[in-house]
């Protein structure tokens, strides 16, 4: 027999390289940009001669003319260009089932026998294959463990995950993170359709969770579901601390909802794992520099854009040197960085200053770009809504108008001047009108399935193709 999934991931070495808890605190308030930018440097030059080995990357490199040996270090990055999922998807439609962008024919004997599979979501269109070679597997659950213990994590917490199984990633990888690299109880409750939102509630109760993980739509929602069942939130489940990708979402709504909890952000994507984190300081998400080069390039012209400018995250993996390597992967996903260094815990690390919404789930309307996520973030902080939402885009003659539907508690007879006062609120800070129409609490359900849905359905564009 080869080489078992154990036998191939050196964690020992992983904790020393990439640091977590006490010790990553320690390194990264002491260690120079000079130092950090050769070790990544040095990662950088493995990760390229990985991918010649690869034949997605020696095409897309080829045709923009690029030769083995053109790229010497991390200063000619953006000599490279860039990919996205519609390339990846490409690459499994000429190359079935998988896809040629992984190096599974050409890798090391010693991660060859094991390759993990599992795929994305599919939220923007057919689920992608992702897959993973034994270490850089759990360097993504190392530094996700990084991540849960900066923001407070302790080995007494029972955690509550709602992120989801079966093909998809997030759930597995939450839960390898939790067992393998700290000491927490943990919960795999998954989506409301593996485990029913009022048995989670239950569980909750019943198991003392006080850590809950997961999109934080759905971990909203919940906060909801308790409530009907007569269950409170701070008194009946005592959650001190909630994880999740936030965006736009109203902080101290979720904070709230859950009778107080601690809330913190994080960034990250299936194919490169968590690449941000925000800390004890909320001051924005540190970005994993000793793992992760991170670019904000122009959604259209794909060049680099200054800090402080919004545009599309573009992802360097610097650790992955097995299977699917990632360079210069762009996201779609809108975000900047902070221009500045100075950190309230002294880190010395570049933050990013979260999901802003993607790029490519925008809507022009009379010339300004609209995002559903944004929107929703307004409405939310709304005192009268419940927190859930779906945008409805229609062409009406030349035109197109876009329609968001709010889920709200408010008796039926004062909505329509609340609807008034919502679509005057877009109106104010979007700068373009658009409709509001007030519905029932769980009327949204079917058009988002954000009970079966790891991320909702935001969006429903009912315009014809051009």
């Amino acid at each position: 027999m080869g080489l078992t999934y154990f036998d191939a991931v050196p964690h020992r070495e992983m904790l020393r390289e990439y640091s977590i808890g006490a010790a990553f605190l320690e390194r990264f308030r002491t260690i120079s940009r000079d130092e950090l930018r050769h070790r990544q440097d040095q990662r950088f030059r493995e990760v390229m001669k990985r991918g010649w080995e690869i034949p997605f990357y020696r095409r897309l490199w080829s045709s923009k003319g690029i030769e083995p040996g053109d790229i010497q270090s991390l200063d000619e990055i953006a000599k490279l260009p860039t990919y996205q999922k519609s390339d990846i998807m490409a690459s499994v439609e000429a190359n079935p089932p998988l896809g040629d962008f992984h190096g599974i024919e050409s890798a090391r004997p010693e991660v060859k026998p094991t390759v993990v599979l599992h795929t994305t979501s599919g939220t923007t269109g057919r689920p992608q294959p992702l897959l993973f070679g034994p270490k850089t597997r759990e360097m993504q659950n190392l530094l996700l463990a990084r991540t849960y213990l900066l923001q407070g994590l302790r080995d007494d917490d029972v955690v509550h995950s709602v992120y989801g199984h079966g093909l998809v990633n997030g759930g597995h990888y939450i839960r390898e993170t939790v067992l393998h690299f700290t000491g927490a109880l943990f919960i795999s409750a998954g989506t409301g359709v593996e485990t029913r939102s009022r048995t989670q509630v239950e569980l909750m109760r019943d198991f003392g969770a006080t850590v809950l993980v997961g999109f934080i739509d759905y971990i909203r929602h919940l906060a909801e579901v308790a409530r009907e069942m007569g269950i409170v939130p701070g008194r009946d489940v005592k959650i001190r601390m909630i994880s999740g990708g936030f965006g736009r979402e109203p902080r101290e709504l979720i904070s709230e909802a859950w009778g107080g909890a601690e809330t913190f952000d994080w960034y990250g994507i299936a194919d490169t794992g968590v690449q941000a984190a925000e800390g004890p300081d909320h001051a924005g998400c540190y970005i994993w520099e000793d793992a992760h080069y991170v670019e904000i390039i122009d959604p259209d012209t794909h060049q680099v854009l200054p800090d402080g400018q919004q545009g599309n995250i573009c992802t360097t993996v610097l650790f992955k040197d097995d299977i699917y390597p990632c360079i210069r992967f762009n996201t779609n996903d809108l975000s900047s960085i902070d221009p500045g260094l100075d950190s309230p815990l002294g880190v010395r690390l570049r933050r990013m200053t979260g999901f802003h919404g993607r790029s490519d789930n925008m809507v022009k309307l009379r010339g300004i770009n609209v995002y559903p996520i944004a929107l929703g973030g307004m409405l939310q902080a709304q005192p009268e809504t419940t927190g859930e939402f779906v945008c409805r885009v229609d062409r009406k003659g030349a035109r197109d108008e876009m329609t968001v539907l709010v889920e709200v508690r408010a008796p039926v007879d004062v909505r329509p001047a609340l609807a008034a006062s919502y679509r005057e609120l877009l109106r104010r800070k979007v700068g373009v009108d658009i409709q509001v129409e007030l519905v029932d609490r769980g009327a949204t359900a079917p058009l988002t399935e954000i009970e079966r849905r790891q991320k909702p359905i935001r969006l429903i564009d009912n315009r014809p193709p051009r």
